[in-house]
Order: C-alpha cells, then sequence, then structure tokens
C-alpha cells in the first residue's frame, strides 16, 4: 500500500514537471514576440521625445525673442501641435520641424543653441530681422540643412567654422551683418554648395585655398569686407601679379562677378571668356591693371562690363582699346563702363557697331580722332569720352544720336566747331563741350535741345555773340556756363526766359553793355558769375529780385555808382565786386560784415566798411551831401503817393458799381466748379492746332493727349485727351472716366472741364475728355528725368515735396475710398498718373479703370474680368483673379511711395530672381537706409552746378544732412502698404494720418 501511494506520488510529480515544461516551451515560444512589441514601444517613445525636443527648441528660440511686432510668436504654444505654429513647416511621416520662415517679421533677439537639435530642419530662413550676437556653433549639427539665411540681422562674432558640417549645405547666405574674423578654411568641405554670400561684413584675412572645392558654386559675393591677398589659385584667382587662367574654367556656369570696391589688383584672366553664362562684370574700384585680354565677345550674354576706377592700360599698352572690337559680338550688351582707368589708343572704327545704351571711356589717355562710326550707336543714351587725348573735330554724325541724354567730351583737344547736327539731339539732358579748343560761334541750332538741363562750353575759343535761341531753352535748371572764351556783345534780354536755372557762368569773356533787367526773371538763380567782363552801368537792380542768390561775382567790369543797401537784407554767402568802379561808403550791416565772404578790393572811391576790408575812412563832407540827398525825393513820392491813392480809390468804386449790375444777370456756363460746356471737335481741332505733333504731350494705347487752348470764355490752357475707339475697352473707359469725373471733386484729383463726343470730319466716331492743364508735368517725368548711374544731381523734388505730393495722392485715394457715395478704386496708381500743378501739387488722374465696389448695380462694376494696370503697380491677388477692392490701391500707392523715396521703379533691371522693390526696401531697413533711398535726398541742395574758376565766387562745401527718421517712417509706410497679402496692408485713412504725422515730426526737426 505504501508503495503503491509512493506511486501515485511519483506519477504526480512528473506530471506537475511536464505540466511546467509544457508552460515553459509555451512561454519561450512567445519570449520573441514580446520582445519586438517592447522594442516597438521604445522606437515610439524615442520619436515622442524627439517630438518633445522640438518642441522644446522651439519654445527656448520663442523665449529669446525680444520683440515680436507683428505677433508672430502668440500661436507658439501648447494649446496647437507645433507643426500649426506660424513659420513652421513639418514633415508628413514624423510630423517633425523640417523648415523655419520667419523673414521680414522685424523680430528682435538673440539664436537660440537649441535650433541646433532640429535633426530633420532643412531650411533655417531669418532675413531681414534684428537677430543679435552671435551664431550658435550647435547649428553645425543640422546635417539635413541645405539652406540657411541669416542675412540682413545685427550677428556679430565670427563665423563658426563647424558650420562645414551641414555637408547638404546648398546656400549659405549671411551678408549685411557685422560678422568679423576670417573665412573658416572647413567650409572647403561643402562641396554641394551652390551660393555664398557673405558680403557687408567685417570679415578680414585671406580668402582659404579650400573654398577652391567649391566646384558647384555658381554665385559668390563678399563685397565690401576686408580682404586681402590671394584669391585661392584653385579658385582660379592669383591677386598678386598675374591672375592664373583657371577662373573661367573652373566657375564655366558663373553668370554674375560682383568684386567692386574691394583692393584687388593684376590682371583680369583671360579665362573669363571660358565662363559663357556671364551676363555681368561689375569689378570697379580695385586696382586691375594691365591689357584686357578676356574675349569679351565670346560672352554672348553679357549685358554689363562696369571696371570703372581701376588701372587698366597701365604700362606700355598702346592698343589697349582692341577689345572694344570683339565686343561689338555682346548682341545683348547695354553697358560699358571704363572711366578712370589709363587706357591708351585710338578709338576702333568698330566702336559704331556695340548695342550699349551707356558708352562711358572718360579719364584714360586715349587720343586719336573720334570715328564718324560713333554716329552708328543710335540706342545710346549716355556717352562720356571726357578727360582724354582726344584730338580732331566734334564729328558731325553725333547728330545721329537721338536717344542720347547725357554727352560728355570735356577736358580734350578738339577743335573746330561745334556742328550744328548737336541740334538734332532733342532728348539731351547735359552737354559738356568744356575745356577743349574749339571755335568759331555757339550754333543756334543748341537752342532745338529743348530738354536741355545743362551745358557746358566754358574754356574754349569760342567767338561771336550769343545766340538769343540759348536763352529759349527753358529747361535750362542745373548750369549754363560759357565762361573763358572769346564771346562778345550784349547779353540778349531772352535771358529772363531761364526761369529755372541755378547757375550762370559767363565770366572772362568780351562782354558789354548793361545787364537787361529781364535778368531778374532767372528767380531760380543761386550762383551768378559776369567776372572778366566789360559791362558798365550802375549795379544791377535785378539782384534784388533774386531771393536765392548765394554766390555773386561781378568782378573784373566797369560797374559804377553806389553799392544798393538791398544786398544787407540778402542772404547771399559769397560776393565779388573787385575792380570796378563802385563809389560811395560801403554797409556794415549784413554780407558786408564778414571780411571773408566779401571782396570789393580795386574800387578806388568806396571808403566805410568794416575795418578788415581796409577801405578809406569816408570824408564828412561826403556824409553831409548823402544826408542831404534823400530831400530830392521826397516830394516826387508824396505827389506820387497821392495820385496812386486817387486811382485806387476811382478803380474800387468801378469794380463795385459792376458787380452789383452782375449780381442781377444770371449765370452764364463756365470752365469752373460743376458747370460744364460741350466742347465740338471743330473747336478741339483749333484748340491743338490741327492735333500736330507739337502739341502731343502723352501717348498711349489707350489714346493720346494733347495740350490745347480753349479761345471760348478766354484763352484756357487744357490738356485734351482723345480716345483711341479702335482699342478695345477703350469706349468703356471713357464712359468710367466721365462718370467719375463728374461726380466726384477733390482738391487732389485733376479737374475735367468738359468732354466732346460726336464725329470727326471724316464721319469716324470721336471722344475726348478736356482736363484742366497741369504746367508741372507728372510725377513720372519728375522722378525720371535721368538714367540710374548719375554723375550729377539733378533738380528733381526735394524730400519736403516728395512728402507733400505723397499726402496729396493719399488723400486723393482716400477721398475716392471713403469719402465718396459710392467707394470707388482707382485701379491704375502709378507716377505717369500724378499730375503737378504749377505749385507742384499732385492730382491724381485717369480713372478710365475706375471701379465701384459698394453696392455696385450690376455686375460689370465688380466683376474682375478684365483688370487692367500697369506691371509692378499691380496688387498681387489679382494675378489670381481677385476682385477689385481698394487693398489694390493702397497696394499701388506702396510701390509708388517706395518709387517715391529710392528713385528706383518696380520695374528696374535690378529687380529679377525673386527680387522686388519691395524686398529690396525691406532688406534695407532699417540700418542701411541711406544706401538705397534716391541720391538726391541726402542733401539738403539737392542741385549741383560746375565748379567755378579761378576768377569766379568758390562754390563753397554743400551743407549735407540725412533726415535718415524721416526716410524710415516713409519707407515702413510704404512697405505696410505693399506687404503681399491684401489684409495685412494699411487702410488709406490710416495712410494720410502716417504721413502728415511724419511730414509734421520733420517740419518741427527743421525749425
Amino acid at each position: 500500500m505504501a508503495r503503491f501511494l509512493t506511486s501515485i506520488h511519483a506519477t504526480e510529480r512528473i506530471c506537475l514537471a511536464l505540466a511546467l515544461l509544457t508552460v515553459l516551451v509555451l512561454h519561450a515560444k512567445n519570449l520573441p514576440s514580446d520582445t519586438a512589441s517592447t522594442k516597438t514601444m521604445a522606437r515610439r517613445e524615442a520619436r515622442n521625445r524627439d517630438r518633445d525636443g522640438d518642441s522644446v527648441a522651439l519654445l527656448d528660440f520663442k523665449s529669446k525673442i525680444q520683440h515680436d511686432p507683428y505677433g508672430i510668436m502668440n500661436s507658439w504654444n501648447d494649446s496647437h501641435h507645433f507643426c500649426s505654429w506660424k513659420g513652421i513647416l513639418c514633415g508628413r511621416k514624423h510630423k517633425r520641424v523640417t523648415s523655419i520662415d520667419l523673414q521680414s517679421r522685424g523680430l528682435v533677439g538673440f539664436l537660440s543653441p537649441f535650433l541646433g537639435n532640429l535633426s530633420f530642419l532643412r531650411t533655417l530662413m531669418l532675413r531681414n530681422n534684428t537677430f543679435q550676437g552671435g551664431i550658435p556653433p550647435q547649428f553645425g549639427n543640422l546635417f539635413r540643412l541645405q539652406e540657411l539665411n541669416l542675412s540682413w540681422n545685427s550677428l556679430e562674432g565670427e563665423i563658426p567654422g563647424n558650420l562645414s558640417q551641414c555637408f547638404k549645405l546648398l546656400q549659405l547666405s549671411l551678408g549685411f551683418n557685422k560678422l568679423v574674423g576670417s573665412i573658416p578654411p572647413e567650409f572647403g568641405s561643402l562641396r554641394n554648395l551652390e551660393s555664398l554670400a557673405i558680403h557687408y561684413n567685417n570679415l578680414t584675412g585671406n580668402i582659404p585655398p579650400s573654398m577652391g572645392n567649391f566646384t558647384s558654386l555658381s554665385f559668390l559675393s563678399a563685397a565690401e569686407n576686408h580682404l586681402e591677398g590671394n584669391i585661392p589659385e584653385a579658385l582660379g584667382n592669383q591677386l598678386h601679379g598675374n591672375l592664373p587662367s583657371a577662373l573661367g574654367l573652373m566657375l564655366p556656369q558663373l553668370e554674375y562677378l560682383q568684386l567692386s570696391d574691394n583692393q584687388f589688383w593684376g590682371v583680369l584672366p583671360a579665362s573669363l571668356s571660358n565662363a559663357s553664362e556671364l551676363g555681368r562684370i561689375e569689378i570697379g574700384g580695385n586696382g586691375f591693371s594691365g591689357r584686357i585680354t578676356v574675349d569679351l565677345g565670346g560672352l554672348q550674354n553679357l549685358i554689363l562690363l562696369s571696371a570703372l576706377n581701376n588701372n587698366f592700360g597701365s604700362g606700355e599698352v598702346l592698343d589697349g582699346l582692341q577689345f572694344l572690337s570683339t565686343m561689338t559680338n555682346c548682341s545683348q550688351l547695354l553697358a560699358i563702363d571704363l572711366d578712370g582707368n589709363q587706357l591708351k589708343g585710338i578709338l576702333p572704327n568698330s566702336i559704331g557697331n556695340l548695342s550699349s545704351q551707356y558708352l562711358l571711356l572718360g579719364g584714360n589717355q586715349i587720343y586719336g580722332e573720334i570715328p564718324s562710326t560713333v554716329g552708328n550707336l543710335i540706342s545710346l543714351t549716355t556717352l562720356f569720352l571726357d578727360s582724354n587725348q582726344l584730338t580732331g573735330t566734334v564729328p558731325s554724325t553725333i547728330g545721329y544720336l537721338h536717344k542720347v541724354q547725357r554727352l560728355s567730351l570735356h577736358s580734350n583737344k578738339l577743335s573746330g566747331e561745334i556742328p550744328e547736327s548737336v541740334g538734332n539731339l532733342s532728348l539731351l539732358n547735359e552737354l559738356y563741350l568744356a575745356d577743349n579748343h574749339l571755335g568759331g560761334s555757339i550754333p543756334p541750332a543748341l537752342g532745338n535741345c529743348k530738354q536741355l538741363l545743362l551745358l557746358g562750353l566754358s574754356q574754349n575759343n569760342l567767338s561771336g555773340t550769343i545766340p538769343n535761341e540759348i536763352f529759349g531753352i527753358s529747361s535750362l535748371s542745373i548750369s549754363l556756363n560759357l565762361s573763358q572764351n572769346s564771346l562778345s556783345g550784349t547779353i540778349p534780354s531772352e535771358v529772363g526766359n531761364l526761369k529755372i536755372l541755378d547757375g550762370l557762368d559767363f565770366s572772362e569773356n568780351h562782354l558789354s553793355g548793361e545787364i537787361p533787367g529781364t535778368f531778374g526773371g532767372c528767380s531760380s538763380l543761386e550762383i551768378l558769375s559776369l567776372a572778366g567782363n566789360s559791362f558798365q552801368g550802375s549795379f544791377p537792380e535785378f539782384i534784388s529780385s533774386l531771393k536765392g542768390i548765394q554766390n555773386l561775382n561781378l568782378s573784373s567790369n566797369n560797374f559804377s555808382g553806389p553799392i544798393p543797401q538791398f544786398l544787407v537784407r540778402m542772404s547771399i554767402k559769397a560776393l565779388n565786386l573787385s575792380f570796378n568802379d563802385f563809389v560811395g561808403e560801403l554797409p556794415k550791416q549784413g554780407i558786408f560784415g564778414n571780411a571773408s565772404a566779401v571782396s570789393v578790393v580795386g574800387n578806388r572811391r568806396l571808403c566805410g566798411g568794416i575795418p578788415e576790408l581796409q577801405l578809406p575812412k569816408c570824408h564828412p563832407l561826403r556824409e553831409s551831401k548823402k544826408n542831404m540827398k534823400p530831400l530830392r525825393f521826397i516830394i516826387p513820392v508824396v505827389i506820387t503817393s497821392s495820385f496812386l491813392v486817387i486811382v485806387v480809390i476811382s478803380i474800387s468804386i468801378f469794380r463795385l458799381r459792376s458787380f452789383k449790375r452782375r449780381r442781377t444777370q444770371p449765370k452764364s456756363p463756365n470752365f469752373s466748379g460743376r458747370l460744364f460746356m460741350r466742347v465740338s471737335y471743330r473747336q478741339l481741332v483749333q484748340a491743338t492746332n490741327g492735333f500736330s505733333a507739337k502739341n502731343l504731350i502723352g501717348a498711349g494705347s489707350s489714346g493720346s493727349v494733347y495740350k490745347g487752348v480753349l479761345t471760348e470764355g478766354g484763352n484756357l490752357s487744357v490738356a485734351i485727351k482723345v480716345f483711341n475707339l479702335q482699342h478695345h475697352g477703350a469706349f468703356k473707359s471713357f464712359i468710367a472716366e466721365c462718370d467719375a469725373m463728374t461726380n466726384i471733386r477733390h482738391r487732389n484729383l485733376v479737374k475735367i472741364i468738359s468732354s466732346s463726343s460726336g464725329l470727326d470730319f471724316q464721319g469716324n466716331d470721336f471722344k475726348a475728355l478736356i482736363y484742366e492743364f497741369m504746367p508741372n508735368g507728372s510725377l513720372e517725368t519728375w522722378l525720371h528725368r535721368t538714367d540710374e548711374h548719375q554723375l550729377h544731381i539733378f533738380p528733381i523734388p526735394n524730400l519736403v515735396q516728395r512728402i507733400n505730393v505723397a499726402i496729396d495722392v493719399a488723400c486723393a485715394v482716400d477721398y475716392l475710398h471713403h469719402h465718396c457715395h459710392k467707394q470707388i478704386v482707382h485701379c491704375d496708381l502709378k507716377p505717369s498718373n500724378i499730375l503737378l500743378d504749377s505749385d507742384l501739387t499732385a492730382h491724381v488722374g485717369d480713372l478710365g479703370l475706375a471701379k465701384y465696389v459698394h453696392s455696385a448695380p450690376n455686375l460689370q462694376e465688380t466683376s474682375s474680368a478684365g483688370i487692367r494696370g500697369t506691371i509692378g503697380y499691380v496688387a498681387p491677388e489679382y494675378g489670381l483673379g481677385a476682385e477689385v477692392s481698394s487693398n489694390g490701391d493702397v497696394y499701388s500707392f506702396g510701390i509708388l511711395l517706395l518709387e517715391m523715396m529710392t528713385g528706383k521703379k518696380p520695374t528696374h533691371p535690378l529687380f529679377t530672381g525673386g527680387l522686388d522693390l519691395h524686398t529690396y526696401v525691406e532688406m534695407a531697413i532699417p540700418e542701411r537706409v541711406m544706401d538705397i533711398v534716391d541720391p538726391v535726398l541726402l542733401c539738403e541742395d539737392h542741385r549741383r552746378t560746375t565748379a567755378a574758376n579761378n576768377s569766379s565766387i568758390p562754390l563753397g562745401e554743400t551743407k549735407c544732412s540725412l533726415p535718415e527718421q524721416c526716410l524710415i517712417s516713409l519707407l515702413k509706410v510704404g512697405l505696410a502698404c505693399s506687404m503681399h497679402l491684401p489684409e495685412d496692408r494699411m487702410n488709406m485713412t490710416q495712410v494720410v494720418n502716417a504721413l502728415k504725422s511724419i511730414k509734421d515730426t520733420f517740419t518741427m526737426a527743421e525749425l
């Protein structure tokens, strides 16, 4: 029995062991599955940690932002997933941060090193903010980074060398900061780099040889630093001595070479011929020397060659202009600027085959004659051959350059006469022929150059009288300089036509007679020199009407009589009356109290004055006679005054009676207010001399504008817009403009006087609108009289005038948007549609595209179909089919304001490759605003005159000051108006208030 029980227990133990074994086996089978599950969970936890790490990095970045004017960071909080935060993009699969784009958001702060933990980051775009401090070295951990743009900030310190660990980097932009130190040699490992921009910093040292490894590089900009030494051999430049021939071979896809204003020297490598994509070569302001051996003719895409202010041609290079012959193959060439080198040789005849618009070869050592083939340059707008050794005559073929605006041949050895064909240059703005050996008389044909702003013929051998036609060039505004010639005769009375001229110099000639009183019509004169002639008579009384005169030189003439007291009250800065025959006591007040500003030597009968002038004391007898002198005038003055009083009273009584009679008569139609009169086609033909070309002042696809004089009701100058009814939409434009202009009225809108609708003499439909004539033309004309590379400052509006024009335009648009019976959108705001009256008050015109947008009675008034405007000024949403809205006008106004402040059109050739006027300004504000504003706004005196010669009054220093804060404020308004998204823009009421506030602040600061 015991044995049996023992047997049972043994069996149970075996069964139990088998059961346990089975469980263990089953557990062992399930074990791999459990392990895999554990690993999956671990991976999920790791991903969550990484995502949390992205969130932590972004929040740390946010914590270092000190100023966020647009509230971008408001969405950066735990209530939203970070992938939905503004400026953040994430990958679809892993929900990791792949892109940060916070460009131009006005952010102020420091860069967070935690951004280096965003291991999936591919683009980091922080351009145009105000980030300070250094670039965190942790950015080198971003091994997936392809684009890093930190330009236009205030970053300091050195560039971290471990950025080279971002080996996938394609674009690196660090320009316009305050970075110091050298370029890290480790950058050579960035073999995929296509674009490197490190310009406008304070980098020093050499360019590291390792940069020769940039085999993919297509854009490199290192301008405006303090780099020195050699450009590495491997990159293709050797700046000590001769440059190697590898530049064009190493960078065959190079499109833009910009090395201006550095300290490079040596010769230009001939291998540039291999860079067949080169479109722009800008190497001005360096020390390049020797012969230009590049086969420039092989660069078919070349648009610009700018190598001014170098030493090209230095040494014994006598045929240094041969390269010009090869450039005749560059069919896209627009500009050649080689001013200020040492190029020697004769201008080849082939120069006439160039296709350029700008040819600047001044300041070299070019000799020989100007080839007659220069007349073939029919596209030329600027020709500078000044300051060379040219001989021979001025070729008559120069008269074929019908587009030329600036012609400079001064400081050569040219002889012969000035060709009559110069009178064919109807678009000419500047003519410099001074300092030559030109003889003969001044050709009257010059009077045909009706757009001339400056005429410089001084220091020649010109003889004869000054032709009256010269004084018919009413556009002359900068300078008329005929000094140091042999001109004779008198000054014609027509001189008074030069009403806007700033500087006139007739000194050192053989002119004689008395000065005509009509000279007082030259009311804008600031500099007047008549020295060294034989003028006679008393002191010219017209001087008192020249309120802006600053420098007056009447020395070495035969003027006599007393010096008038009115000079004491004038704001003249320099006065030279030496070597005349003036008599009497010299005043001590005003300018006469400053011995360094006045010269009266050589007038033997002058006395008195301040001691520093060393004049003799006045004799007492002379004093008593002087005191008795006014008595001779008292009685005539009393009699004359009494007579005038009687005449004035009589006229007043007569006008009062006439007024009473008119009050009883009914009103008749006139040209003012809201009373319109229909004008016939025949009347318009008479008013415009048969719509002659001389009366044409503008033309476009929808019609032409003529100046005319309506004789009915008095001689009234008007502008007549004749619609081209063959053009699609012209009739609708006529109706729209009639409707708009007859239902609205504002001082800053062009006033419509009448309309004409009927048949012409051939029985064709005819429609025209008659407007008030604006004598100062359009804002377009005033802003863009000159080319973009001006060497002289033109008489275009100063800052105060531009602010006033901006306010005028803003008030007009605000009226259309917010103060009409129905809101009106202009749809085509641009400078050519802003007209200026005689007081430079702006008037908005051309409402042919205007649309009603509120409570429109039909679809025609609200549809976006057929939206037209002008490229550069049209709001971007219109291109996407958006309906017309006031936001579109705000955008156009913003671009207009930016154009007024920068002097650059939105269609300027600079604006390519994604860069537009808005971005151009946005990148410069606030620290570099003076680099982008119109240069004439940098000085209080907006015009220059030619330098005075030894016998003239010195011009002195121009007082320069930049109202920088005012400019920044104006540009910010322009930026706020031209934001890409309509909802981000200001409205016109806000614009008007902002501009008026800016004007008030600026005006107070000027007081």
